[in-house]
């Protein structure tokens, strides 16, 4: 993906991004899974000739980047047909398996010729112990790392996915460690939302989120590859500040200025595997299906949509910030925590000047 791509990428009239949830069958037990996966698949699943419209409609509207995820995709044994649909459509396809052993080598192979773009996978603590107790299977662990490095073998670029809980906030040194030996592309780290099996008492403090996104930023700029966060859109404002400071002109994350503006219906689109359109996995607000419904259509004119693309909208602290452009908060946190989608992220710790004036 360049960054050029990115600059030709309009929020209001397509997605940058486009996650299409295959199925929530899945044989890990993760303690915060978005999707309460379960072991068998959904009769209700989208079809592949449905899937492959899908996929049509979202290159037909030139959306950058396709993601598949779960549940666990591999579950679907129509899942290399999808990506070599997808591909010869035009996509950048992405996918998110599960680390278990139904993805084998013969699979990476077939990914591969069918010509994926990126494989992640998540690895949630530096070592077994802790990564699989959260995620459920003794030895979820251990195939992470296999199949990361089958796919990279194979000439798919990797990338880890790795949630951030209030267990897991203070070893990120360590997880970055882990990255790095693995040779990945990016590094992308999820900040809980309670959503699904996700809870609240899994939440870090604010203050805590603060100080892992400066550690963040540290560590980016020591490490060969990527990092970017999901659901924790301050880190944009940690950098700009940081470059600020050095008196050079902020950058931000690895598909451009524009991509990294990314958020909950800005830029995003998420479609479930009954073909539900949401702005986001973890924003369960219902706006369409893509079994009546253009998807692209739905996130241009749906008024949820719309109203999560205007920042002038946000509310409290959000609406506040001078970086609400850039920043904006997690819509998607704000809604889970106070019901309001459009207030503020009560997981960012930061007082707007104008805010700090006003109590003066």
């Amino acid at each position: 993906m360049t960054i050029a791509l990115a600059h030709l990428v309009k929020f209001d009239d397509r997605p940058f991004i486009a996650i299409w949830e295959l199925t929530q069958a899945c044989d890990l037990v993760c303690k915060h899974c978005r999707a309460c996966a379960q072991p068998l698949r959904d009769p209700l699943e989208l079809s592949f000739e449905e899937g492959a419209r899908l996929l049509d409609q979202l290159a037909a509207a030139r959306v950058p980047l396709v993601v598949l995820t779960g549940g666990d995709p591999a579950k679907r044994p129509d899942l290399v047909e999808l990506i070599a649909h997808g591909t010869r459509a035009g996509l950048h396809m992405g996918l998110t398996p599960s680390a278990t052993p139904l993805v084998t080598e013969e699979l990476i192979r077939e990914l591969a010729d069918a010509k994926l773009a990126r494989l992640a996978v998540s690895i949630d603590g530096h070592d077994a112990s802790v990564h699989d107790r959260f995620r459920g299977v003794e030895g979820s662990f251990a195939d992470a790392e296999r199949i990361l490095r089958m796919a990279r073998a194979h000439g798919i670029a990797t990338q880890v996915n790795t949630s951030v809980h209030a267990g897991s906030i203070h070893h990120l040194r360590e997880i970055a460690e882990v990255v790095r030996e693995l040779d990945c592309a990016l590094w992308s780290v999820f900040y809980l939302v309670p959503t699904g099996r996700a809870q609240r008492h899994m939440l870090p403090t604010d203050e805590a989120v603060e100080a892992s996104l400066l550690e963040l930023a540290d560590i980016a700029e020591s490490v060969p590859f990527a990092v970017k966060t999901t659901a924790a859109q301050h880190y944009r404002r940690v950098l700009a500040q940081r470059k600020a400071a050095a008196g050079a002109a902020p950058t931000h994350g690895v598909y451009g200025k524009d991509a990294i503006r990314i958020n909950d219906g800005r830029g995003f689109l998420f479609v479930s595997h009954r073909g539900e359109i949401f702005p986001s996995g973890f924003l369960p607000q219902l706006c369409g299906n893509v079994r009546s419904e253009n998807p692209i259509d739905v996130y241009r004119d749906h008024p949820t949509f719309r109203a999560l693309r205007d920042t002038n909208l946000l509310r409290g602290k959000c609406g506040a910030c001078e970086y609400r452009q850039l920043c904006g908060g997690s819509r998607a946190r704000a809604y889970s925590l106070t019901g309001d989608m459009l207030g503020s992220d009560p997981l960012c710790s930061y007082v707007p000047p104008s805010l700090m004036r006003a109590s003066a």
